[in-house]
């Protein structure tokens, strides 16, 4: 690579065993592809379990008593429906009342938090959010994220956890020790899949990489990632949402306390609300392959949207996409023109999540 990188994951050598280049994101080597077929990683994950290194996400730990007040005014979500052992997937704002970030953030008890993001300015606007407030605010990146994804996933780590990890709810998150090591596990995860994200330091990381590749959990690169992210109808900050959108324009309107005041950007969204320029759609394309991504769409000539996230799906049998479209043909059944270099054809809205819509995977008692 050309690209010096100010992150280095303790899993690079890994990475590069498997045949990844590590490719930038976030300024960290990231598995974008492996030797592997993704098309296999992506069976695994559906039908056994796969694993990704997230250590390209940042995680910022806010301690203090005022924590839970400079998270409160940073993020969209009422901190005190958040409970110790608890997370929340939220909205980070500008003062425009557009996305700046999203991120997950979690209640470690004691005034302790965990927020975890990626390449959005959460940083920047925290330490805004903290200004004369009583906390302290670290930048750890030496903790590293495994993710496990798959309906295996208990099964595999379960029996090497020493606590019931059968117990452990949605969104829900606890310290323990896996293979030996110590760590906290949160079920979570970007697939659309039972899953659950192991957050331990580089010193232990790679051990516990190991035994989970010994375990038969898959090694999967984001070439995959992407395959099962949009077939579940997950979006990537940077590509599916930005600073010129709004939450309720991407379907993140979930994400917002009811009533919530005091937030960054809070007045200018309530002012924005009902005033949507477009919505996120997922389509099913009239194509044998992946499209591109940055195709146009259009309707009886007028352009009315733009491809973000394309993925083809050989489970499906479906060339999909997440895309904007115009807010008043946002609606399952619509068939677009796409254009893009060298090919034209059709694109139609369809359901989304067009995976698991009723999400029974993901929350599997």
């Amino acid at each position: 690579m050309t690209k010096e990188l100010s992150r280095i994951s303790a899993l690079a050598s890994r990475h590069t065993e498997l045949g990844s280049g590590l490719e930038d994101w976030n300024g960290m080597g990231t598995a974008w592809s492996y030797n592997s077929d993704p098309n296999d990683e992506h069976d695994a994950i559906r039908e056994k379990a796969g694993m990704f290194d997230m250590s390209p996400l940042k995680k910022i730990f806010i301690r203090g008593k005022d924590a839970a007040e400079v998270l409160d005014h940073l993020t969209t979500r009422e901190m005190s429906k958040i409970n110790p052992g608890q997370a929340a997937y939220l909205c980070v704002l500008t003062e425009e009342g557009t996305l700046a970030d999203d991120a997950i953030v979690s209640n470690n008890g004691g005034d302790e938090w965990m927020i975890v993001h990626g390449s959005g300015e959460t940083m920047a606007l925290l330490e805004q959010s903290a200004t004369n407030r009583d906390v302290n605010i670290a930048f750890d990146d030496d903790l590293h994220n495994v993710s496990v994804q798959g309906p295996k996933s208990l099964e595999i780590l379960n029996p090497h956890c020493d606590f019931d990890l059968q117990a452990l709810a949605y969104f829900h998150h606890q310290p323990g020790l896996l293979f030996g090591h110590p760590c906290r596990i949160s079920r979570t995860g970007y697939s659309g899949e039972r899953g659950y994200e192991i957050f331990a330091h580089g010193s232990v990381i790679g051990d516990i990489w190991d035994k989970l590749a010994a375990s038969g959990v898959m090694p999967c690169s984001f070439a995959s990632l992407d395959k099962v992210r949009i077939e579940a109808g997950l979006l990537f900050y940077g590509y599916d949402m930005t600073t010129d959108h709004t939450p309720f324009e991407v379907g993140l309107g979930f994400t917002i306390s009811k009533n919530k005041k005091g937030f960054r950007g809070c007045e200018a969204l309530w002012a924005k609300q009902g005033k949507e320029q477009i919505q996120n759609v997922c389509l099913d394309i009239n194509l044998d392959d992946m499209a591109v991504g940055g195709e146009i769409l259009f309707m009886e000539q007028r352009e009315v949207g733009v491809v973000n996230s394309p993925a083809y799906s050989h489970r499906l049998q479906k060339s999909l996409a997440l895309a904007h479209v115009h807010a008043s043909l946002a609606k399952p059944g619509t068939v677009l023109e796409m254009r893009g270099d060298n090919m034209s054809t059709t694109a139609t809205i369809v359901e989304m999540p067009i995976y698991d819509p009723d999400k029974s995977r993901t929350h599997e008692v």
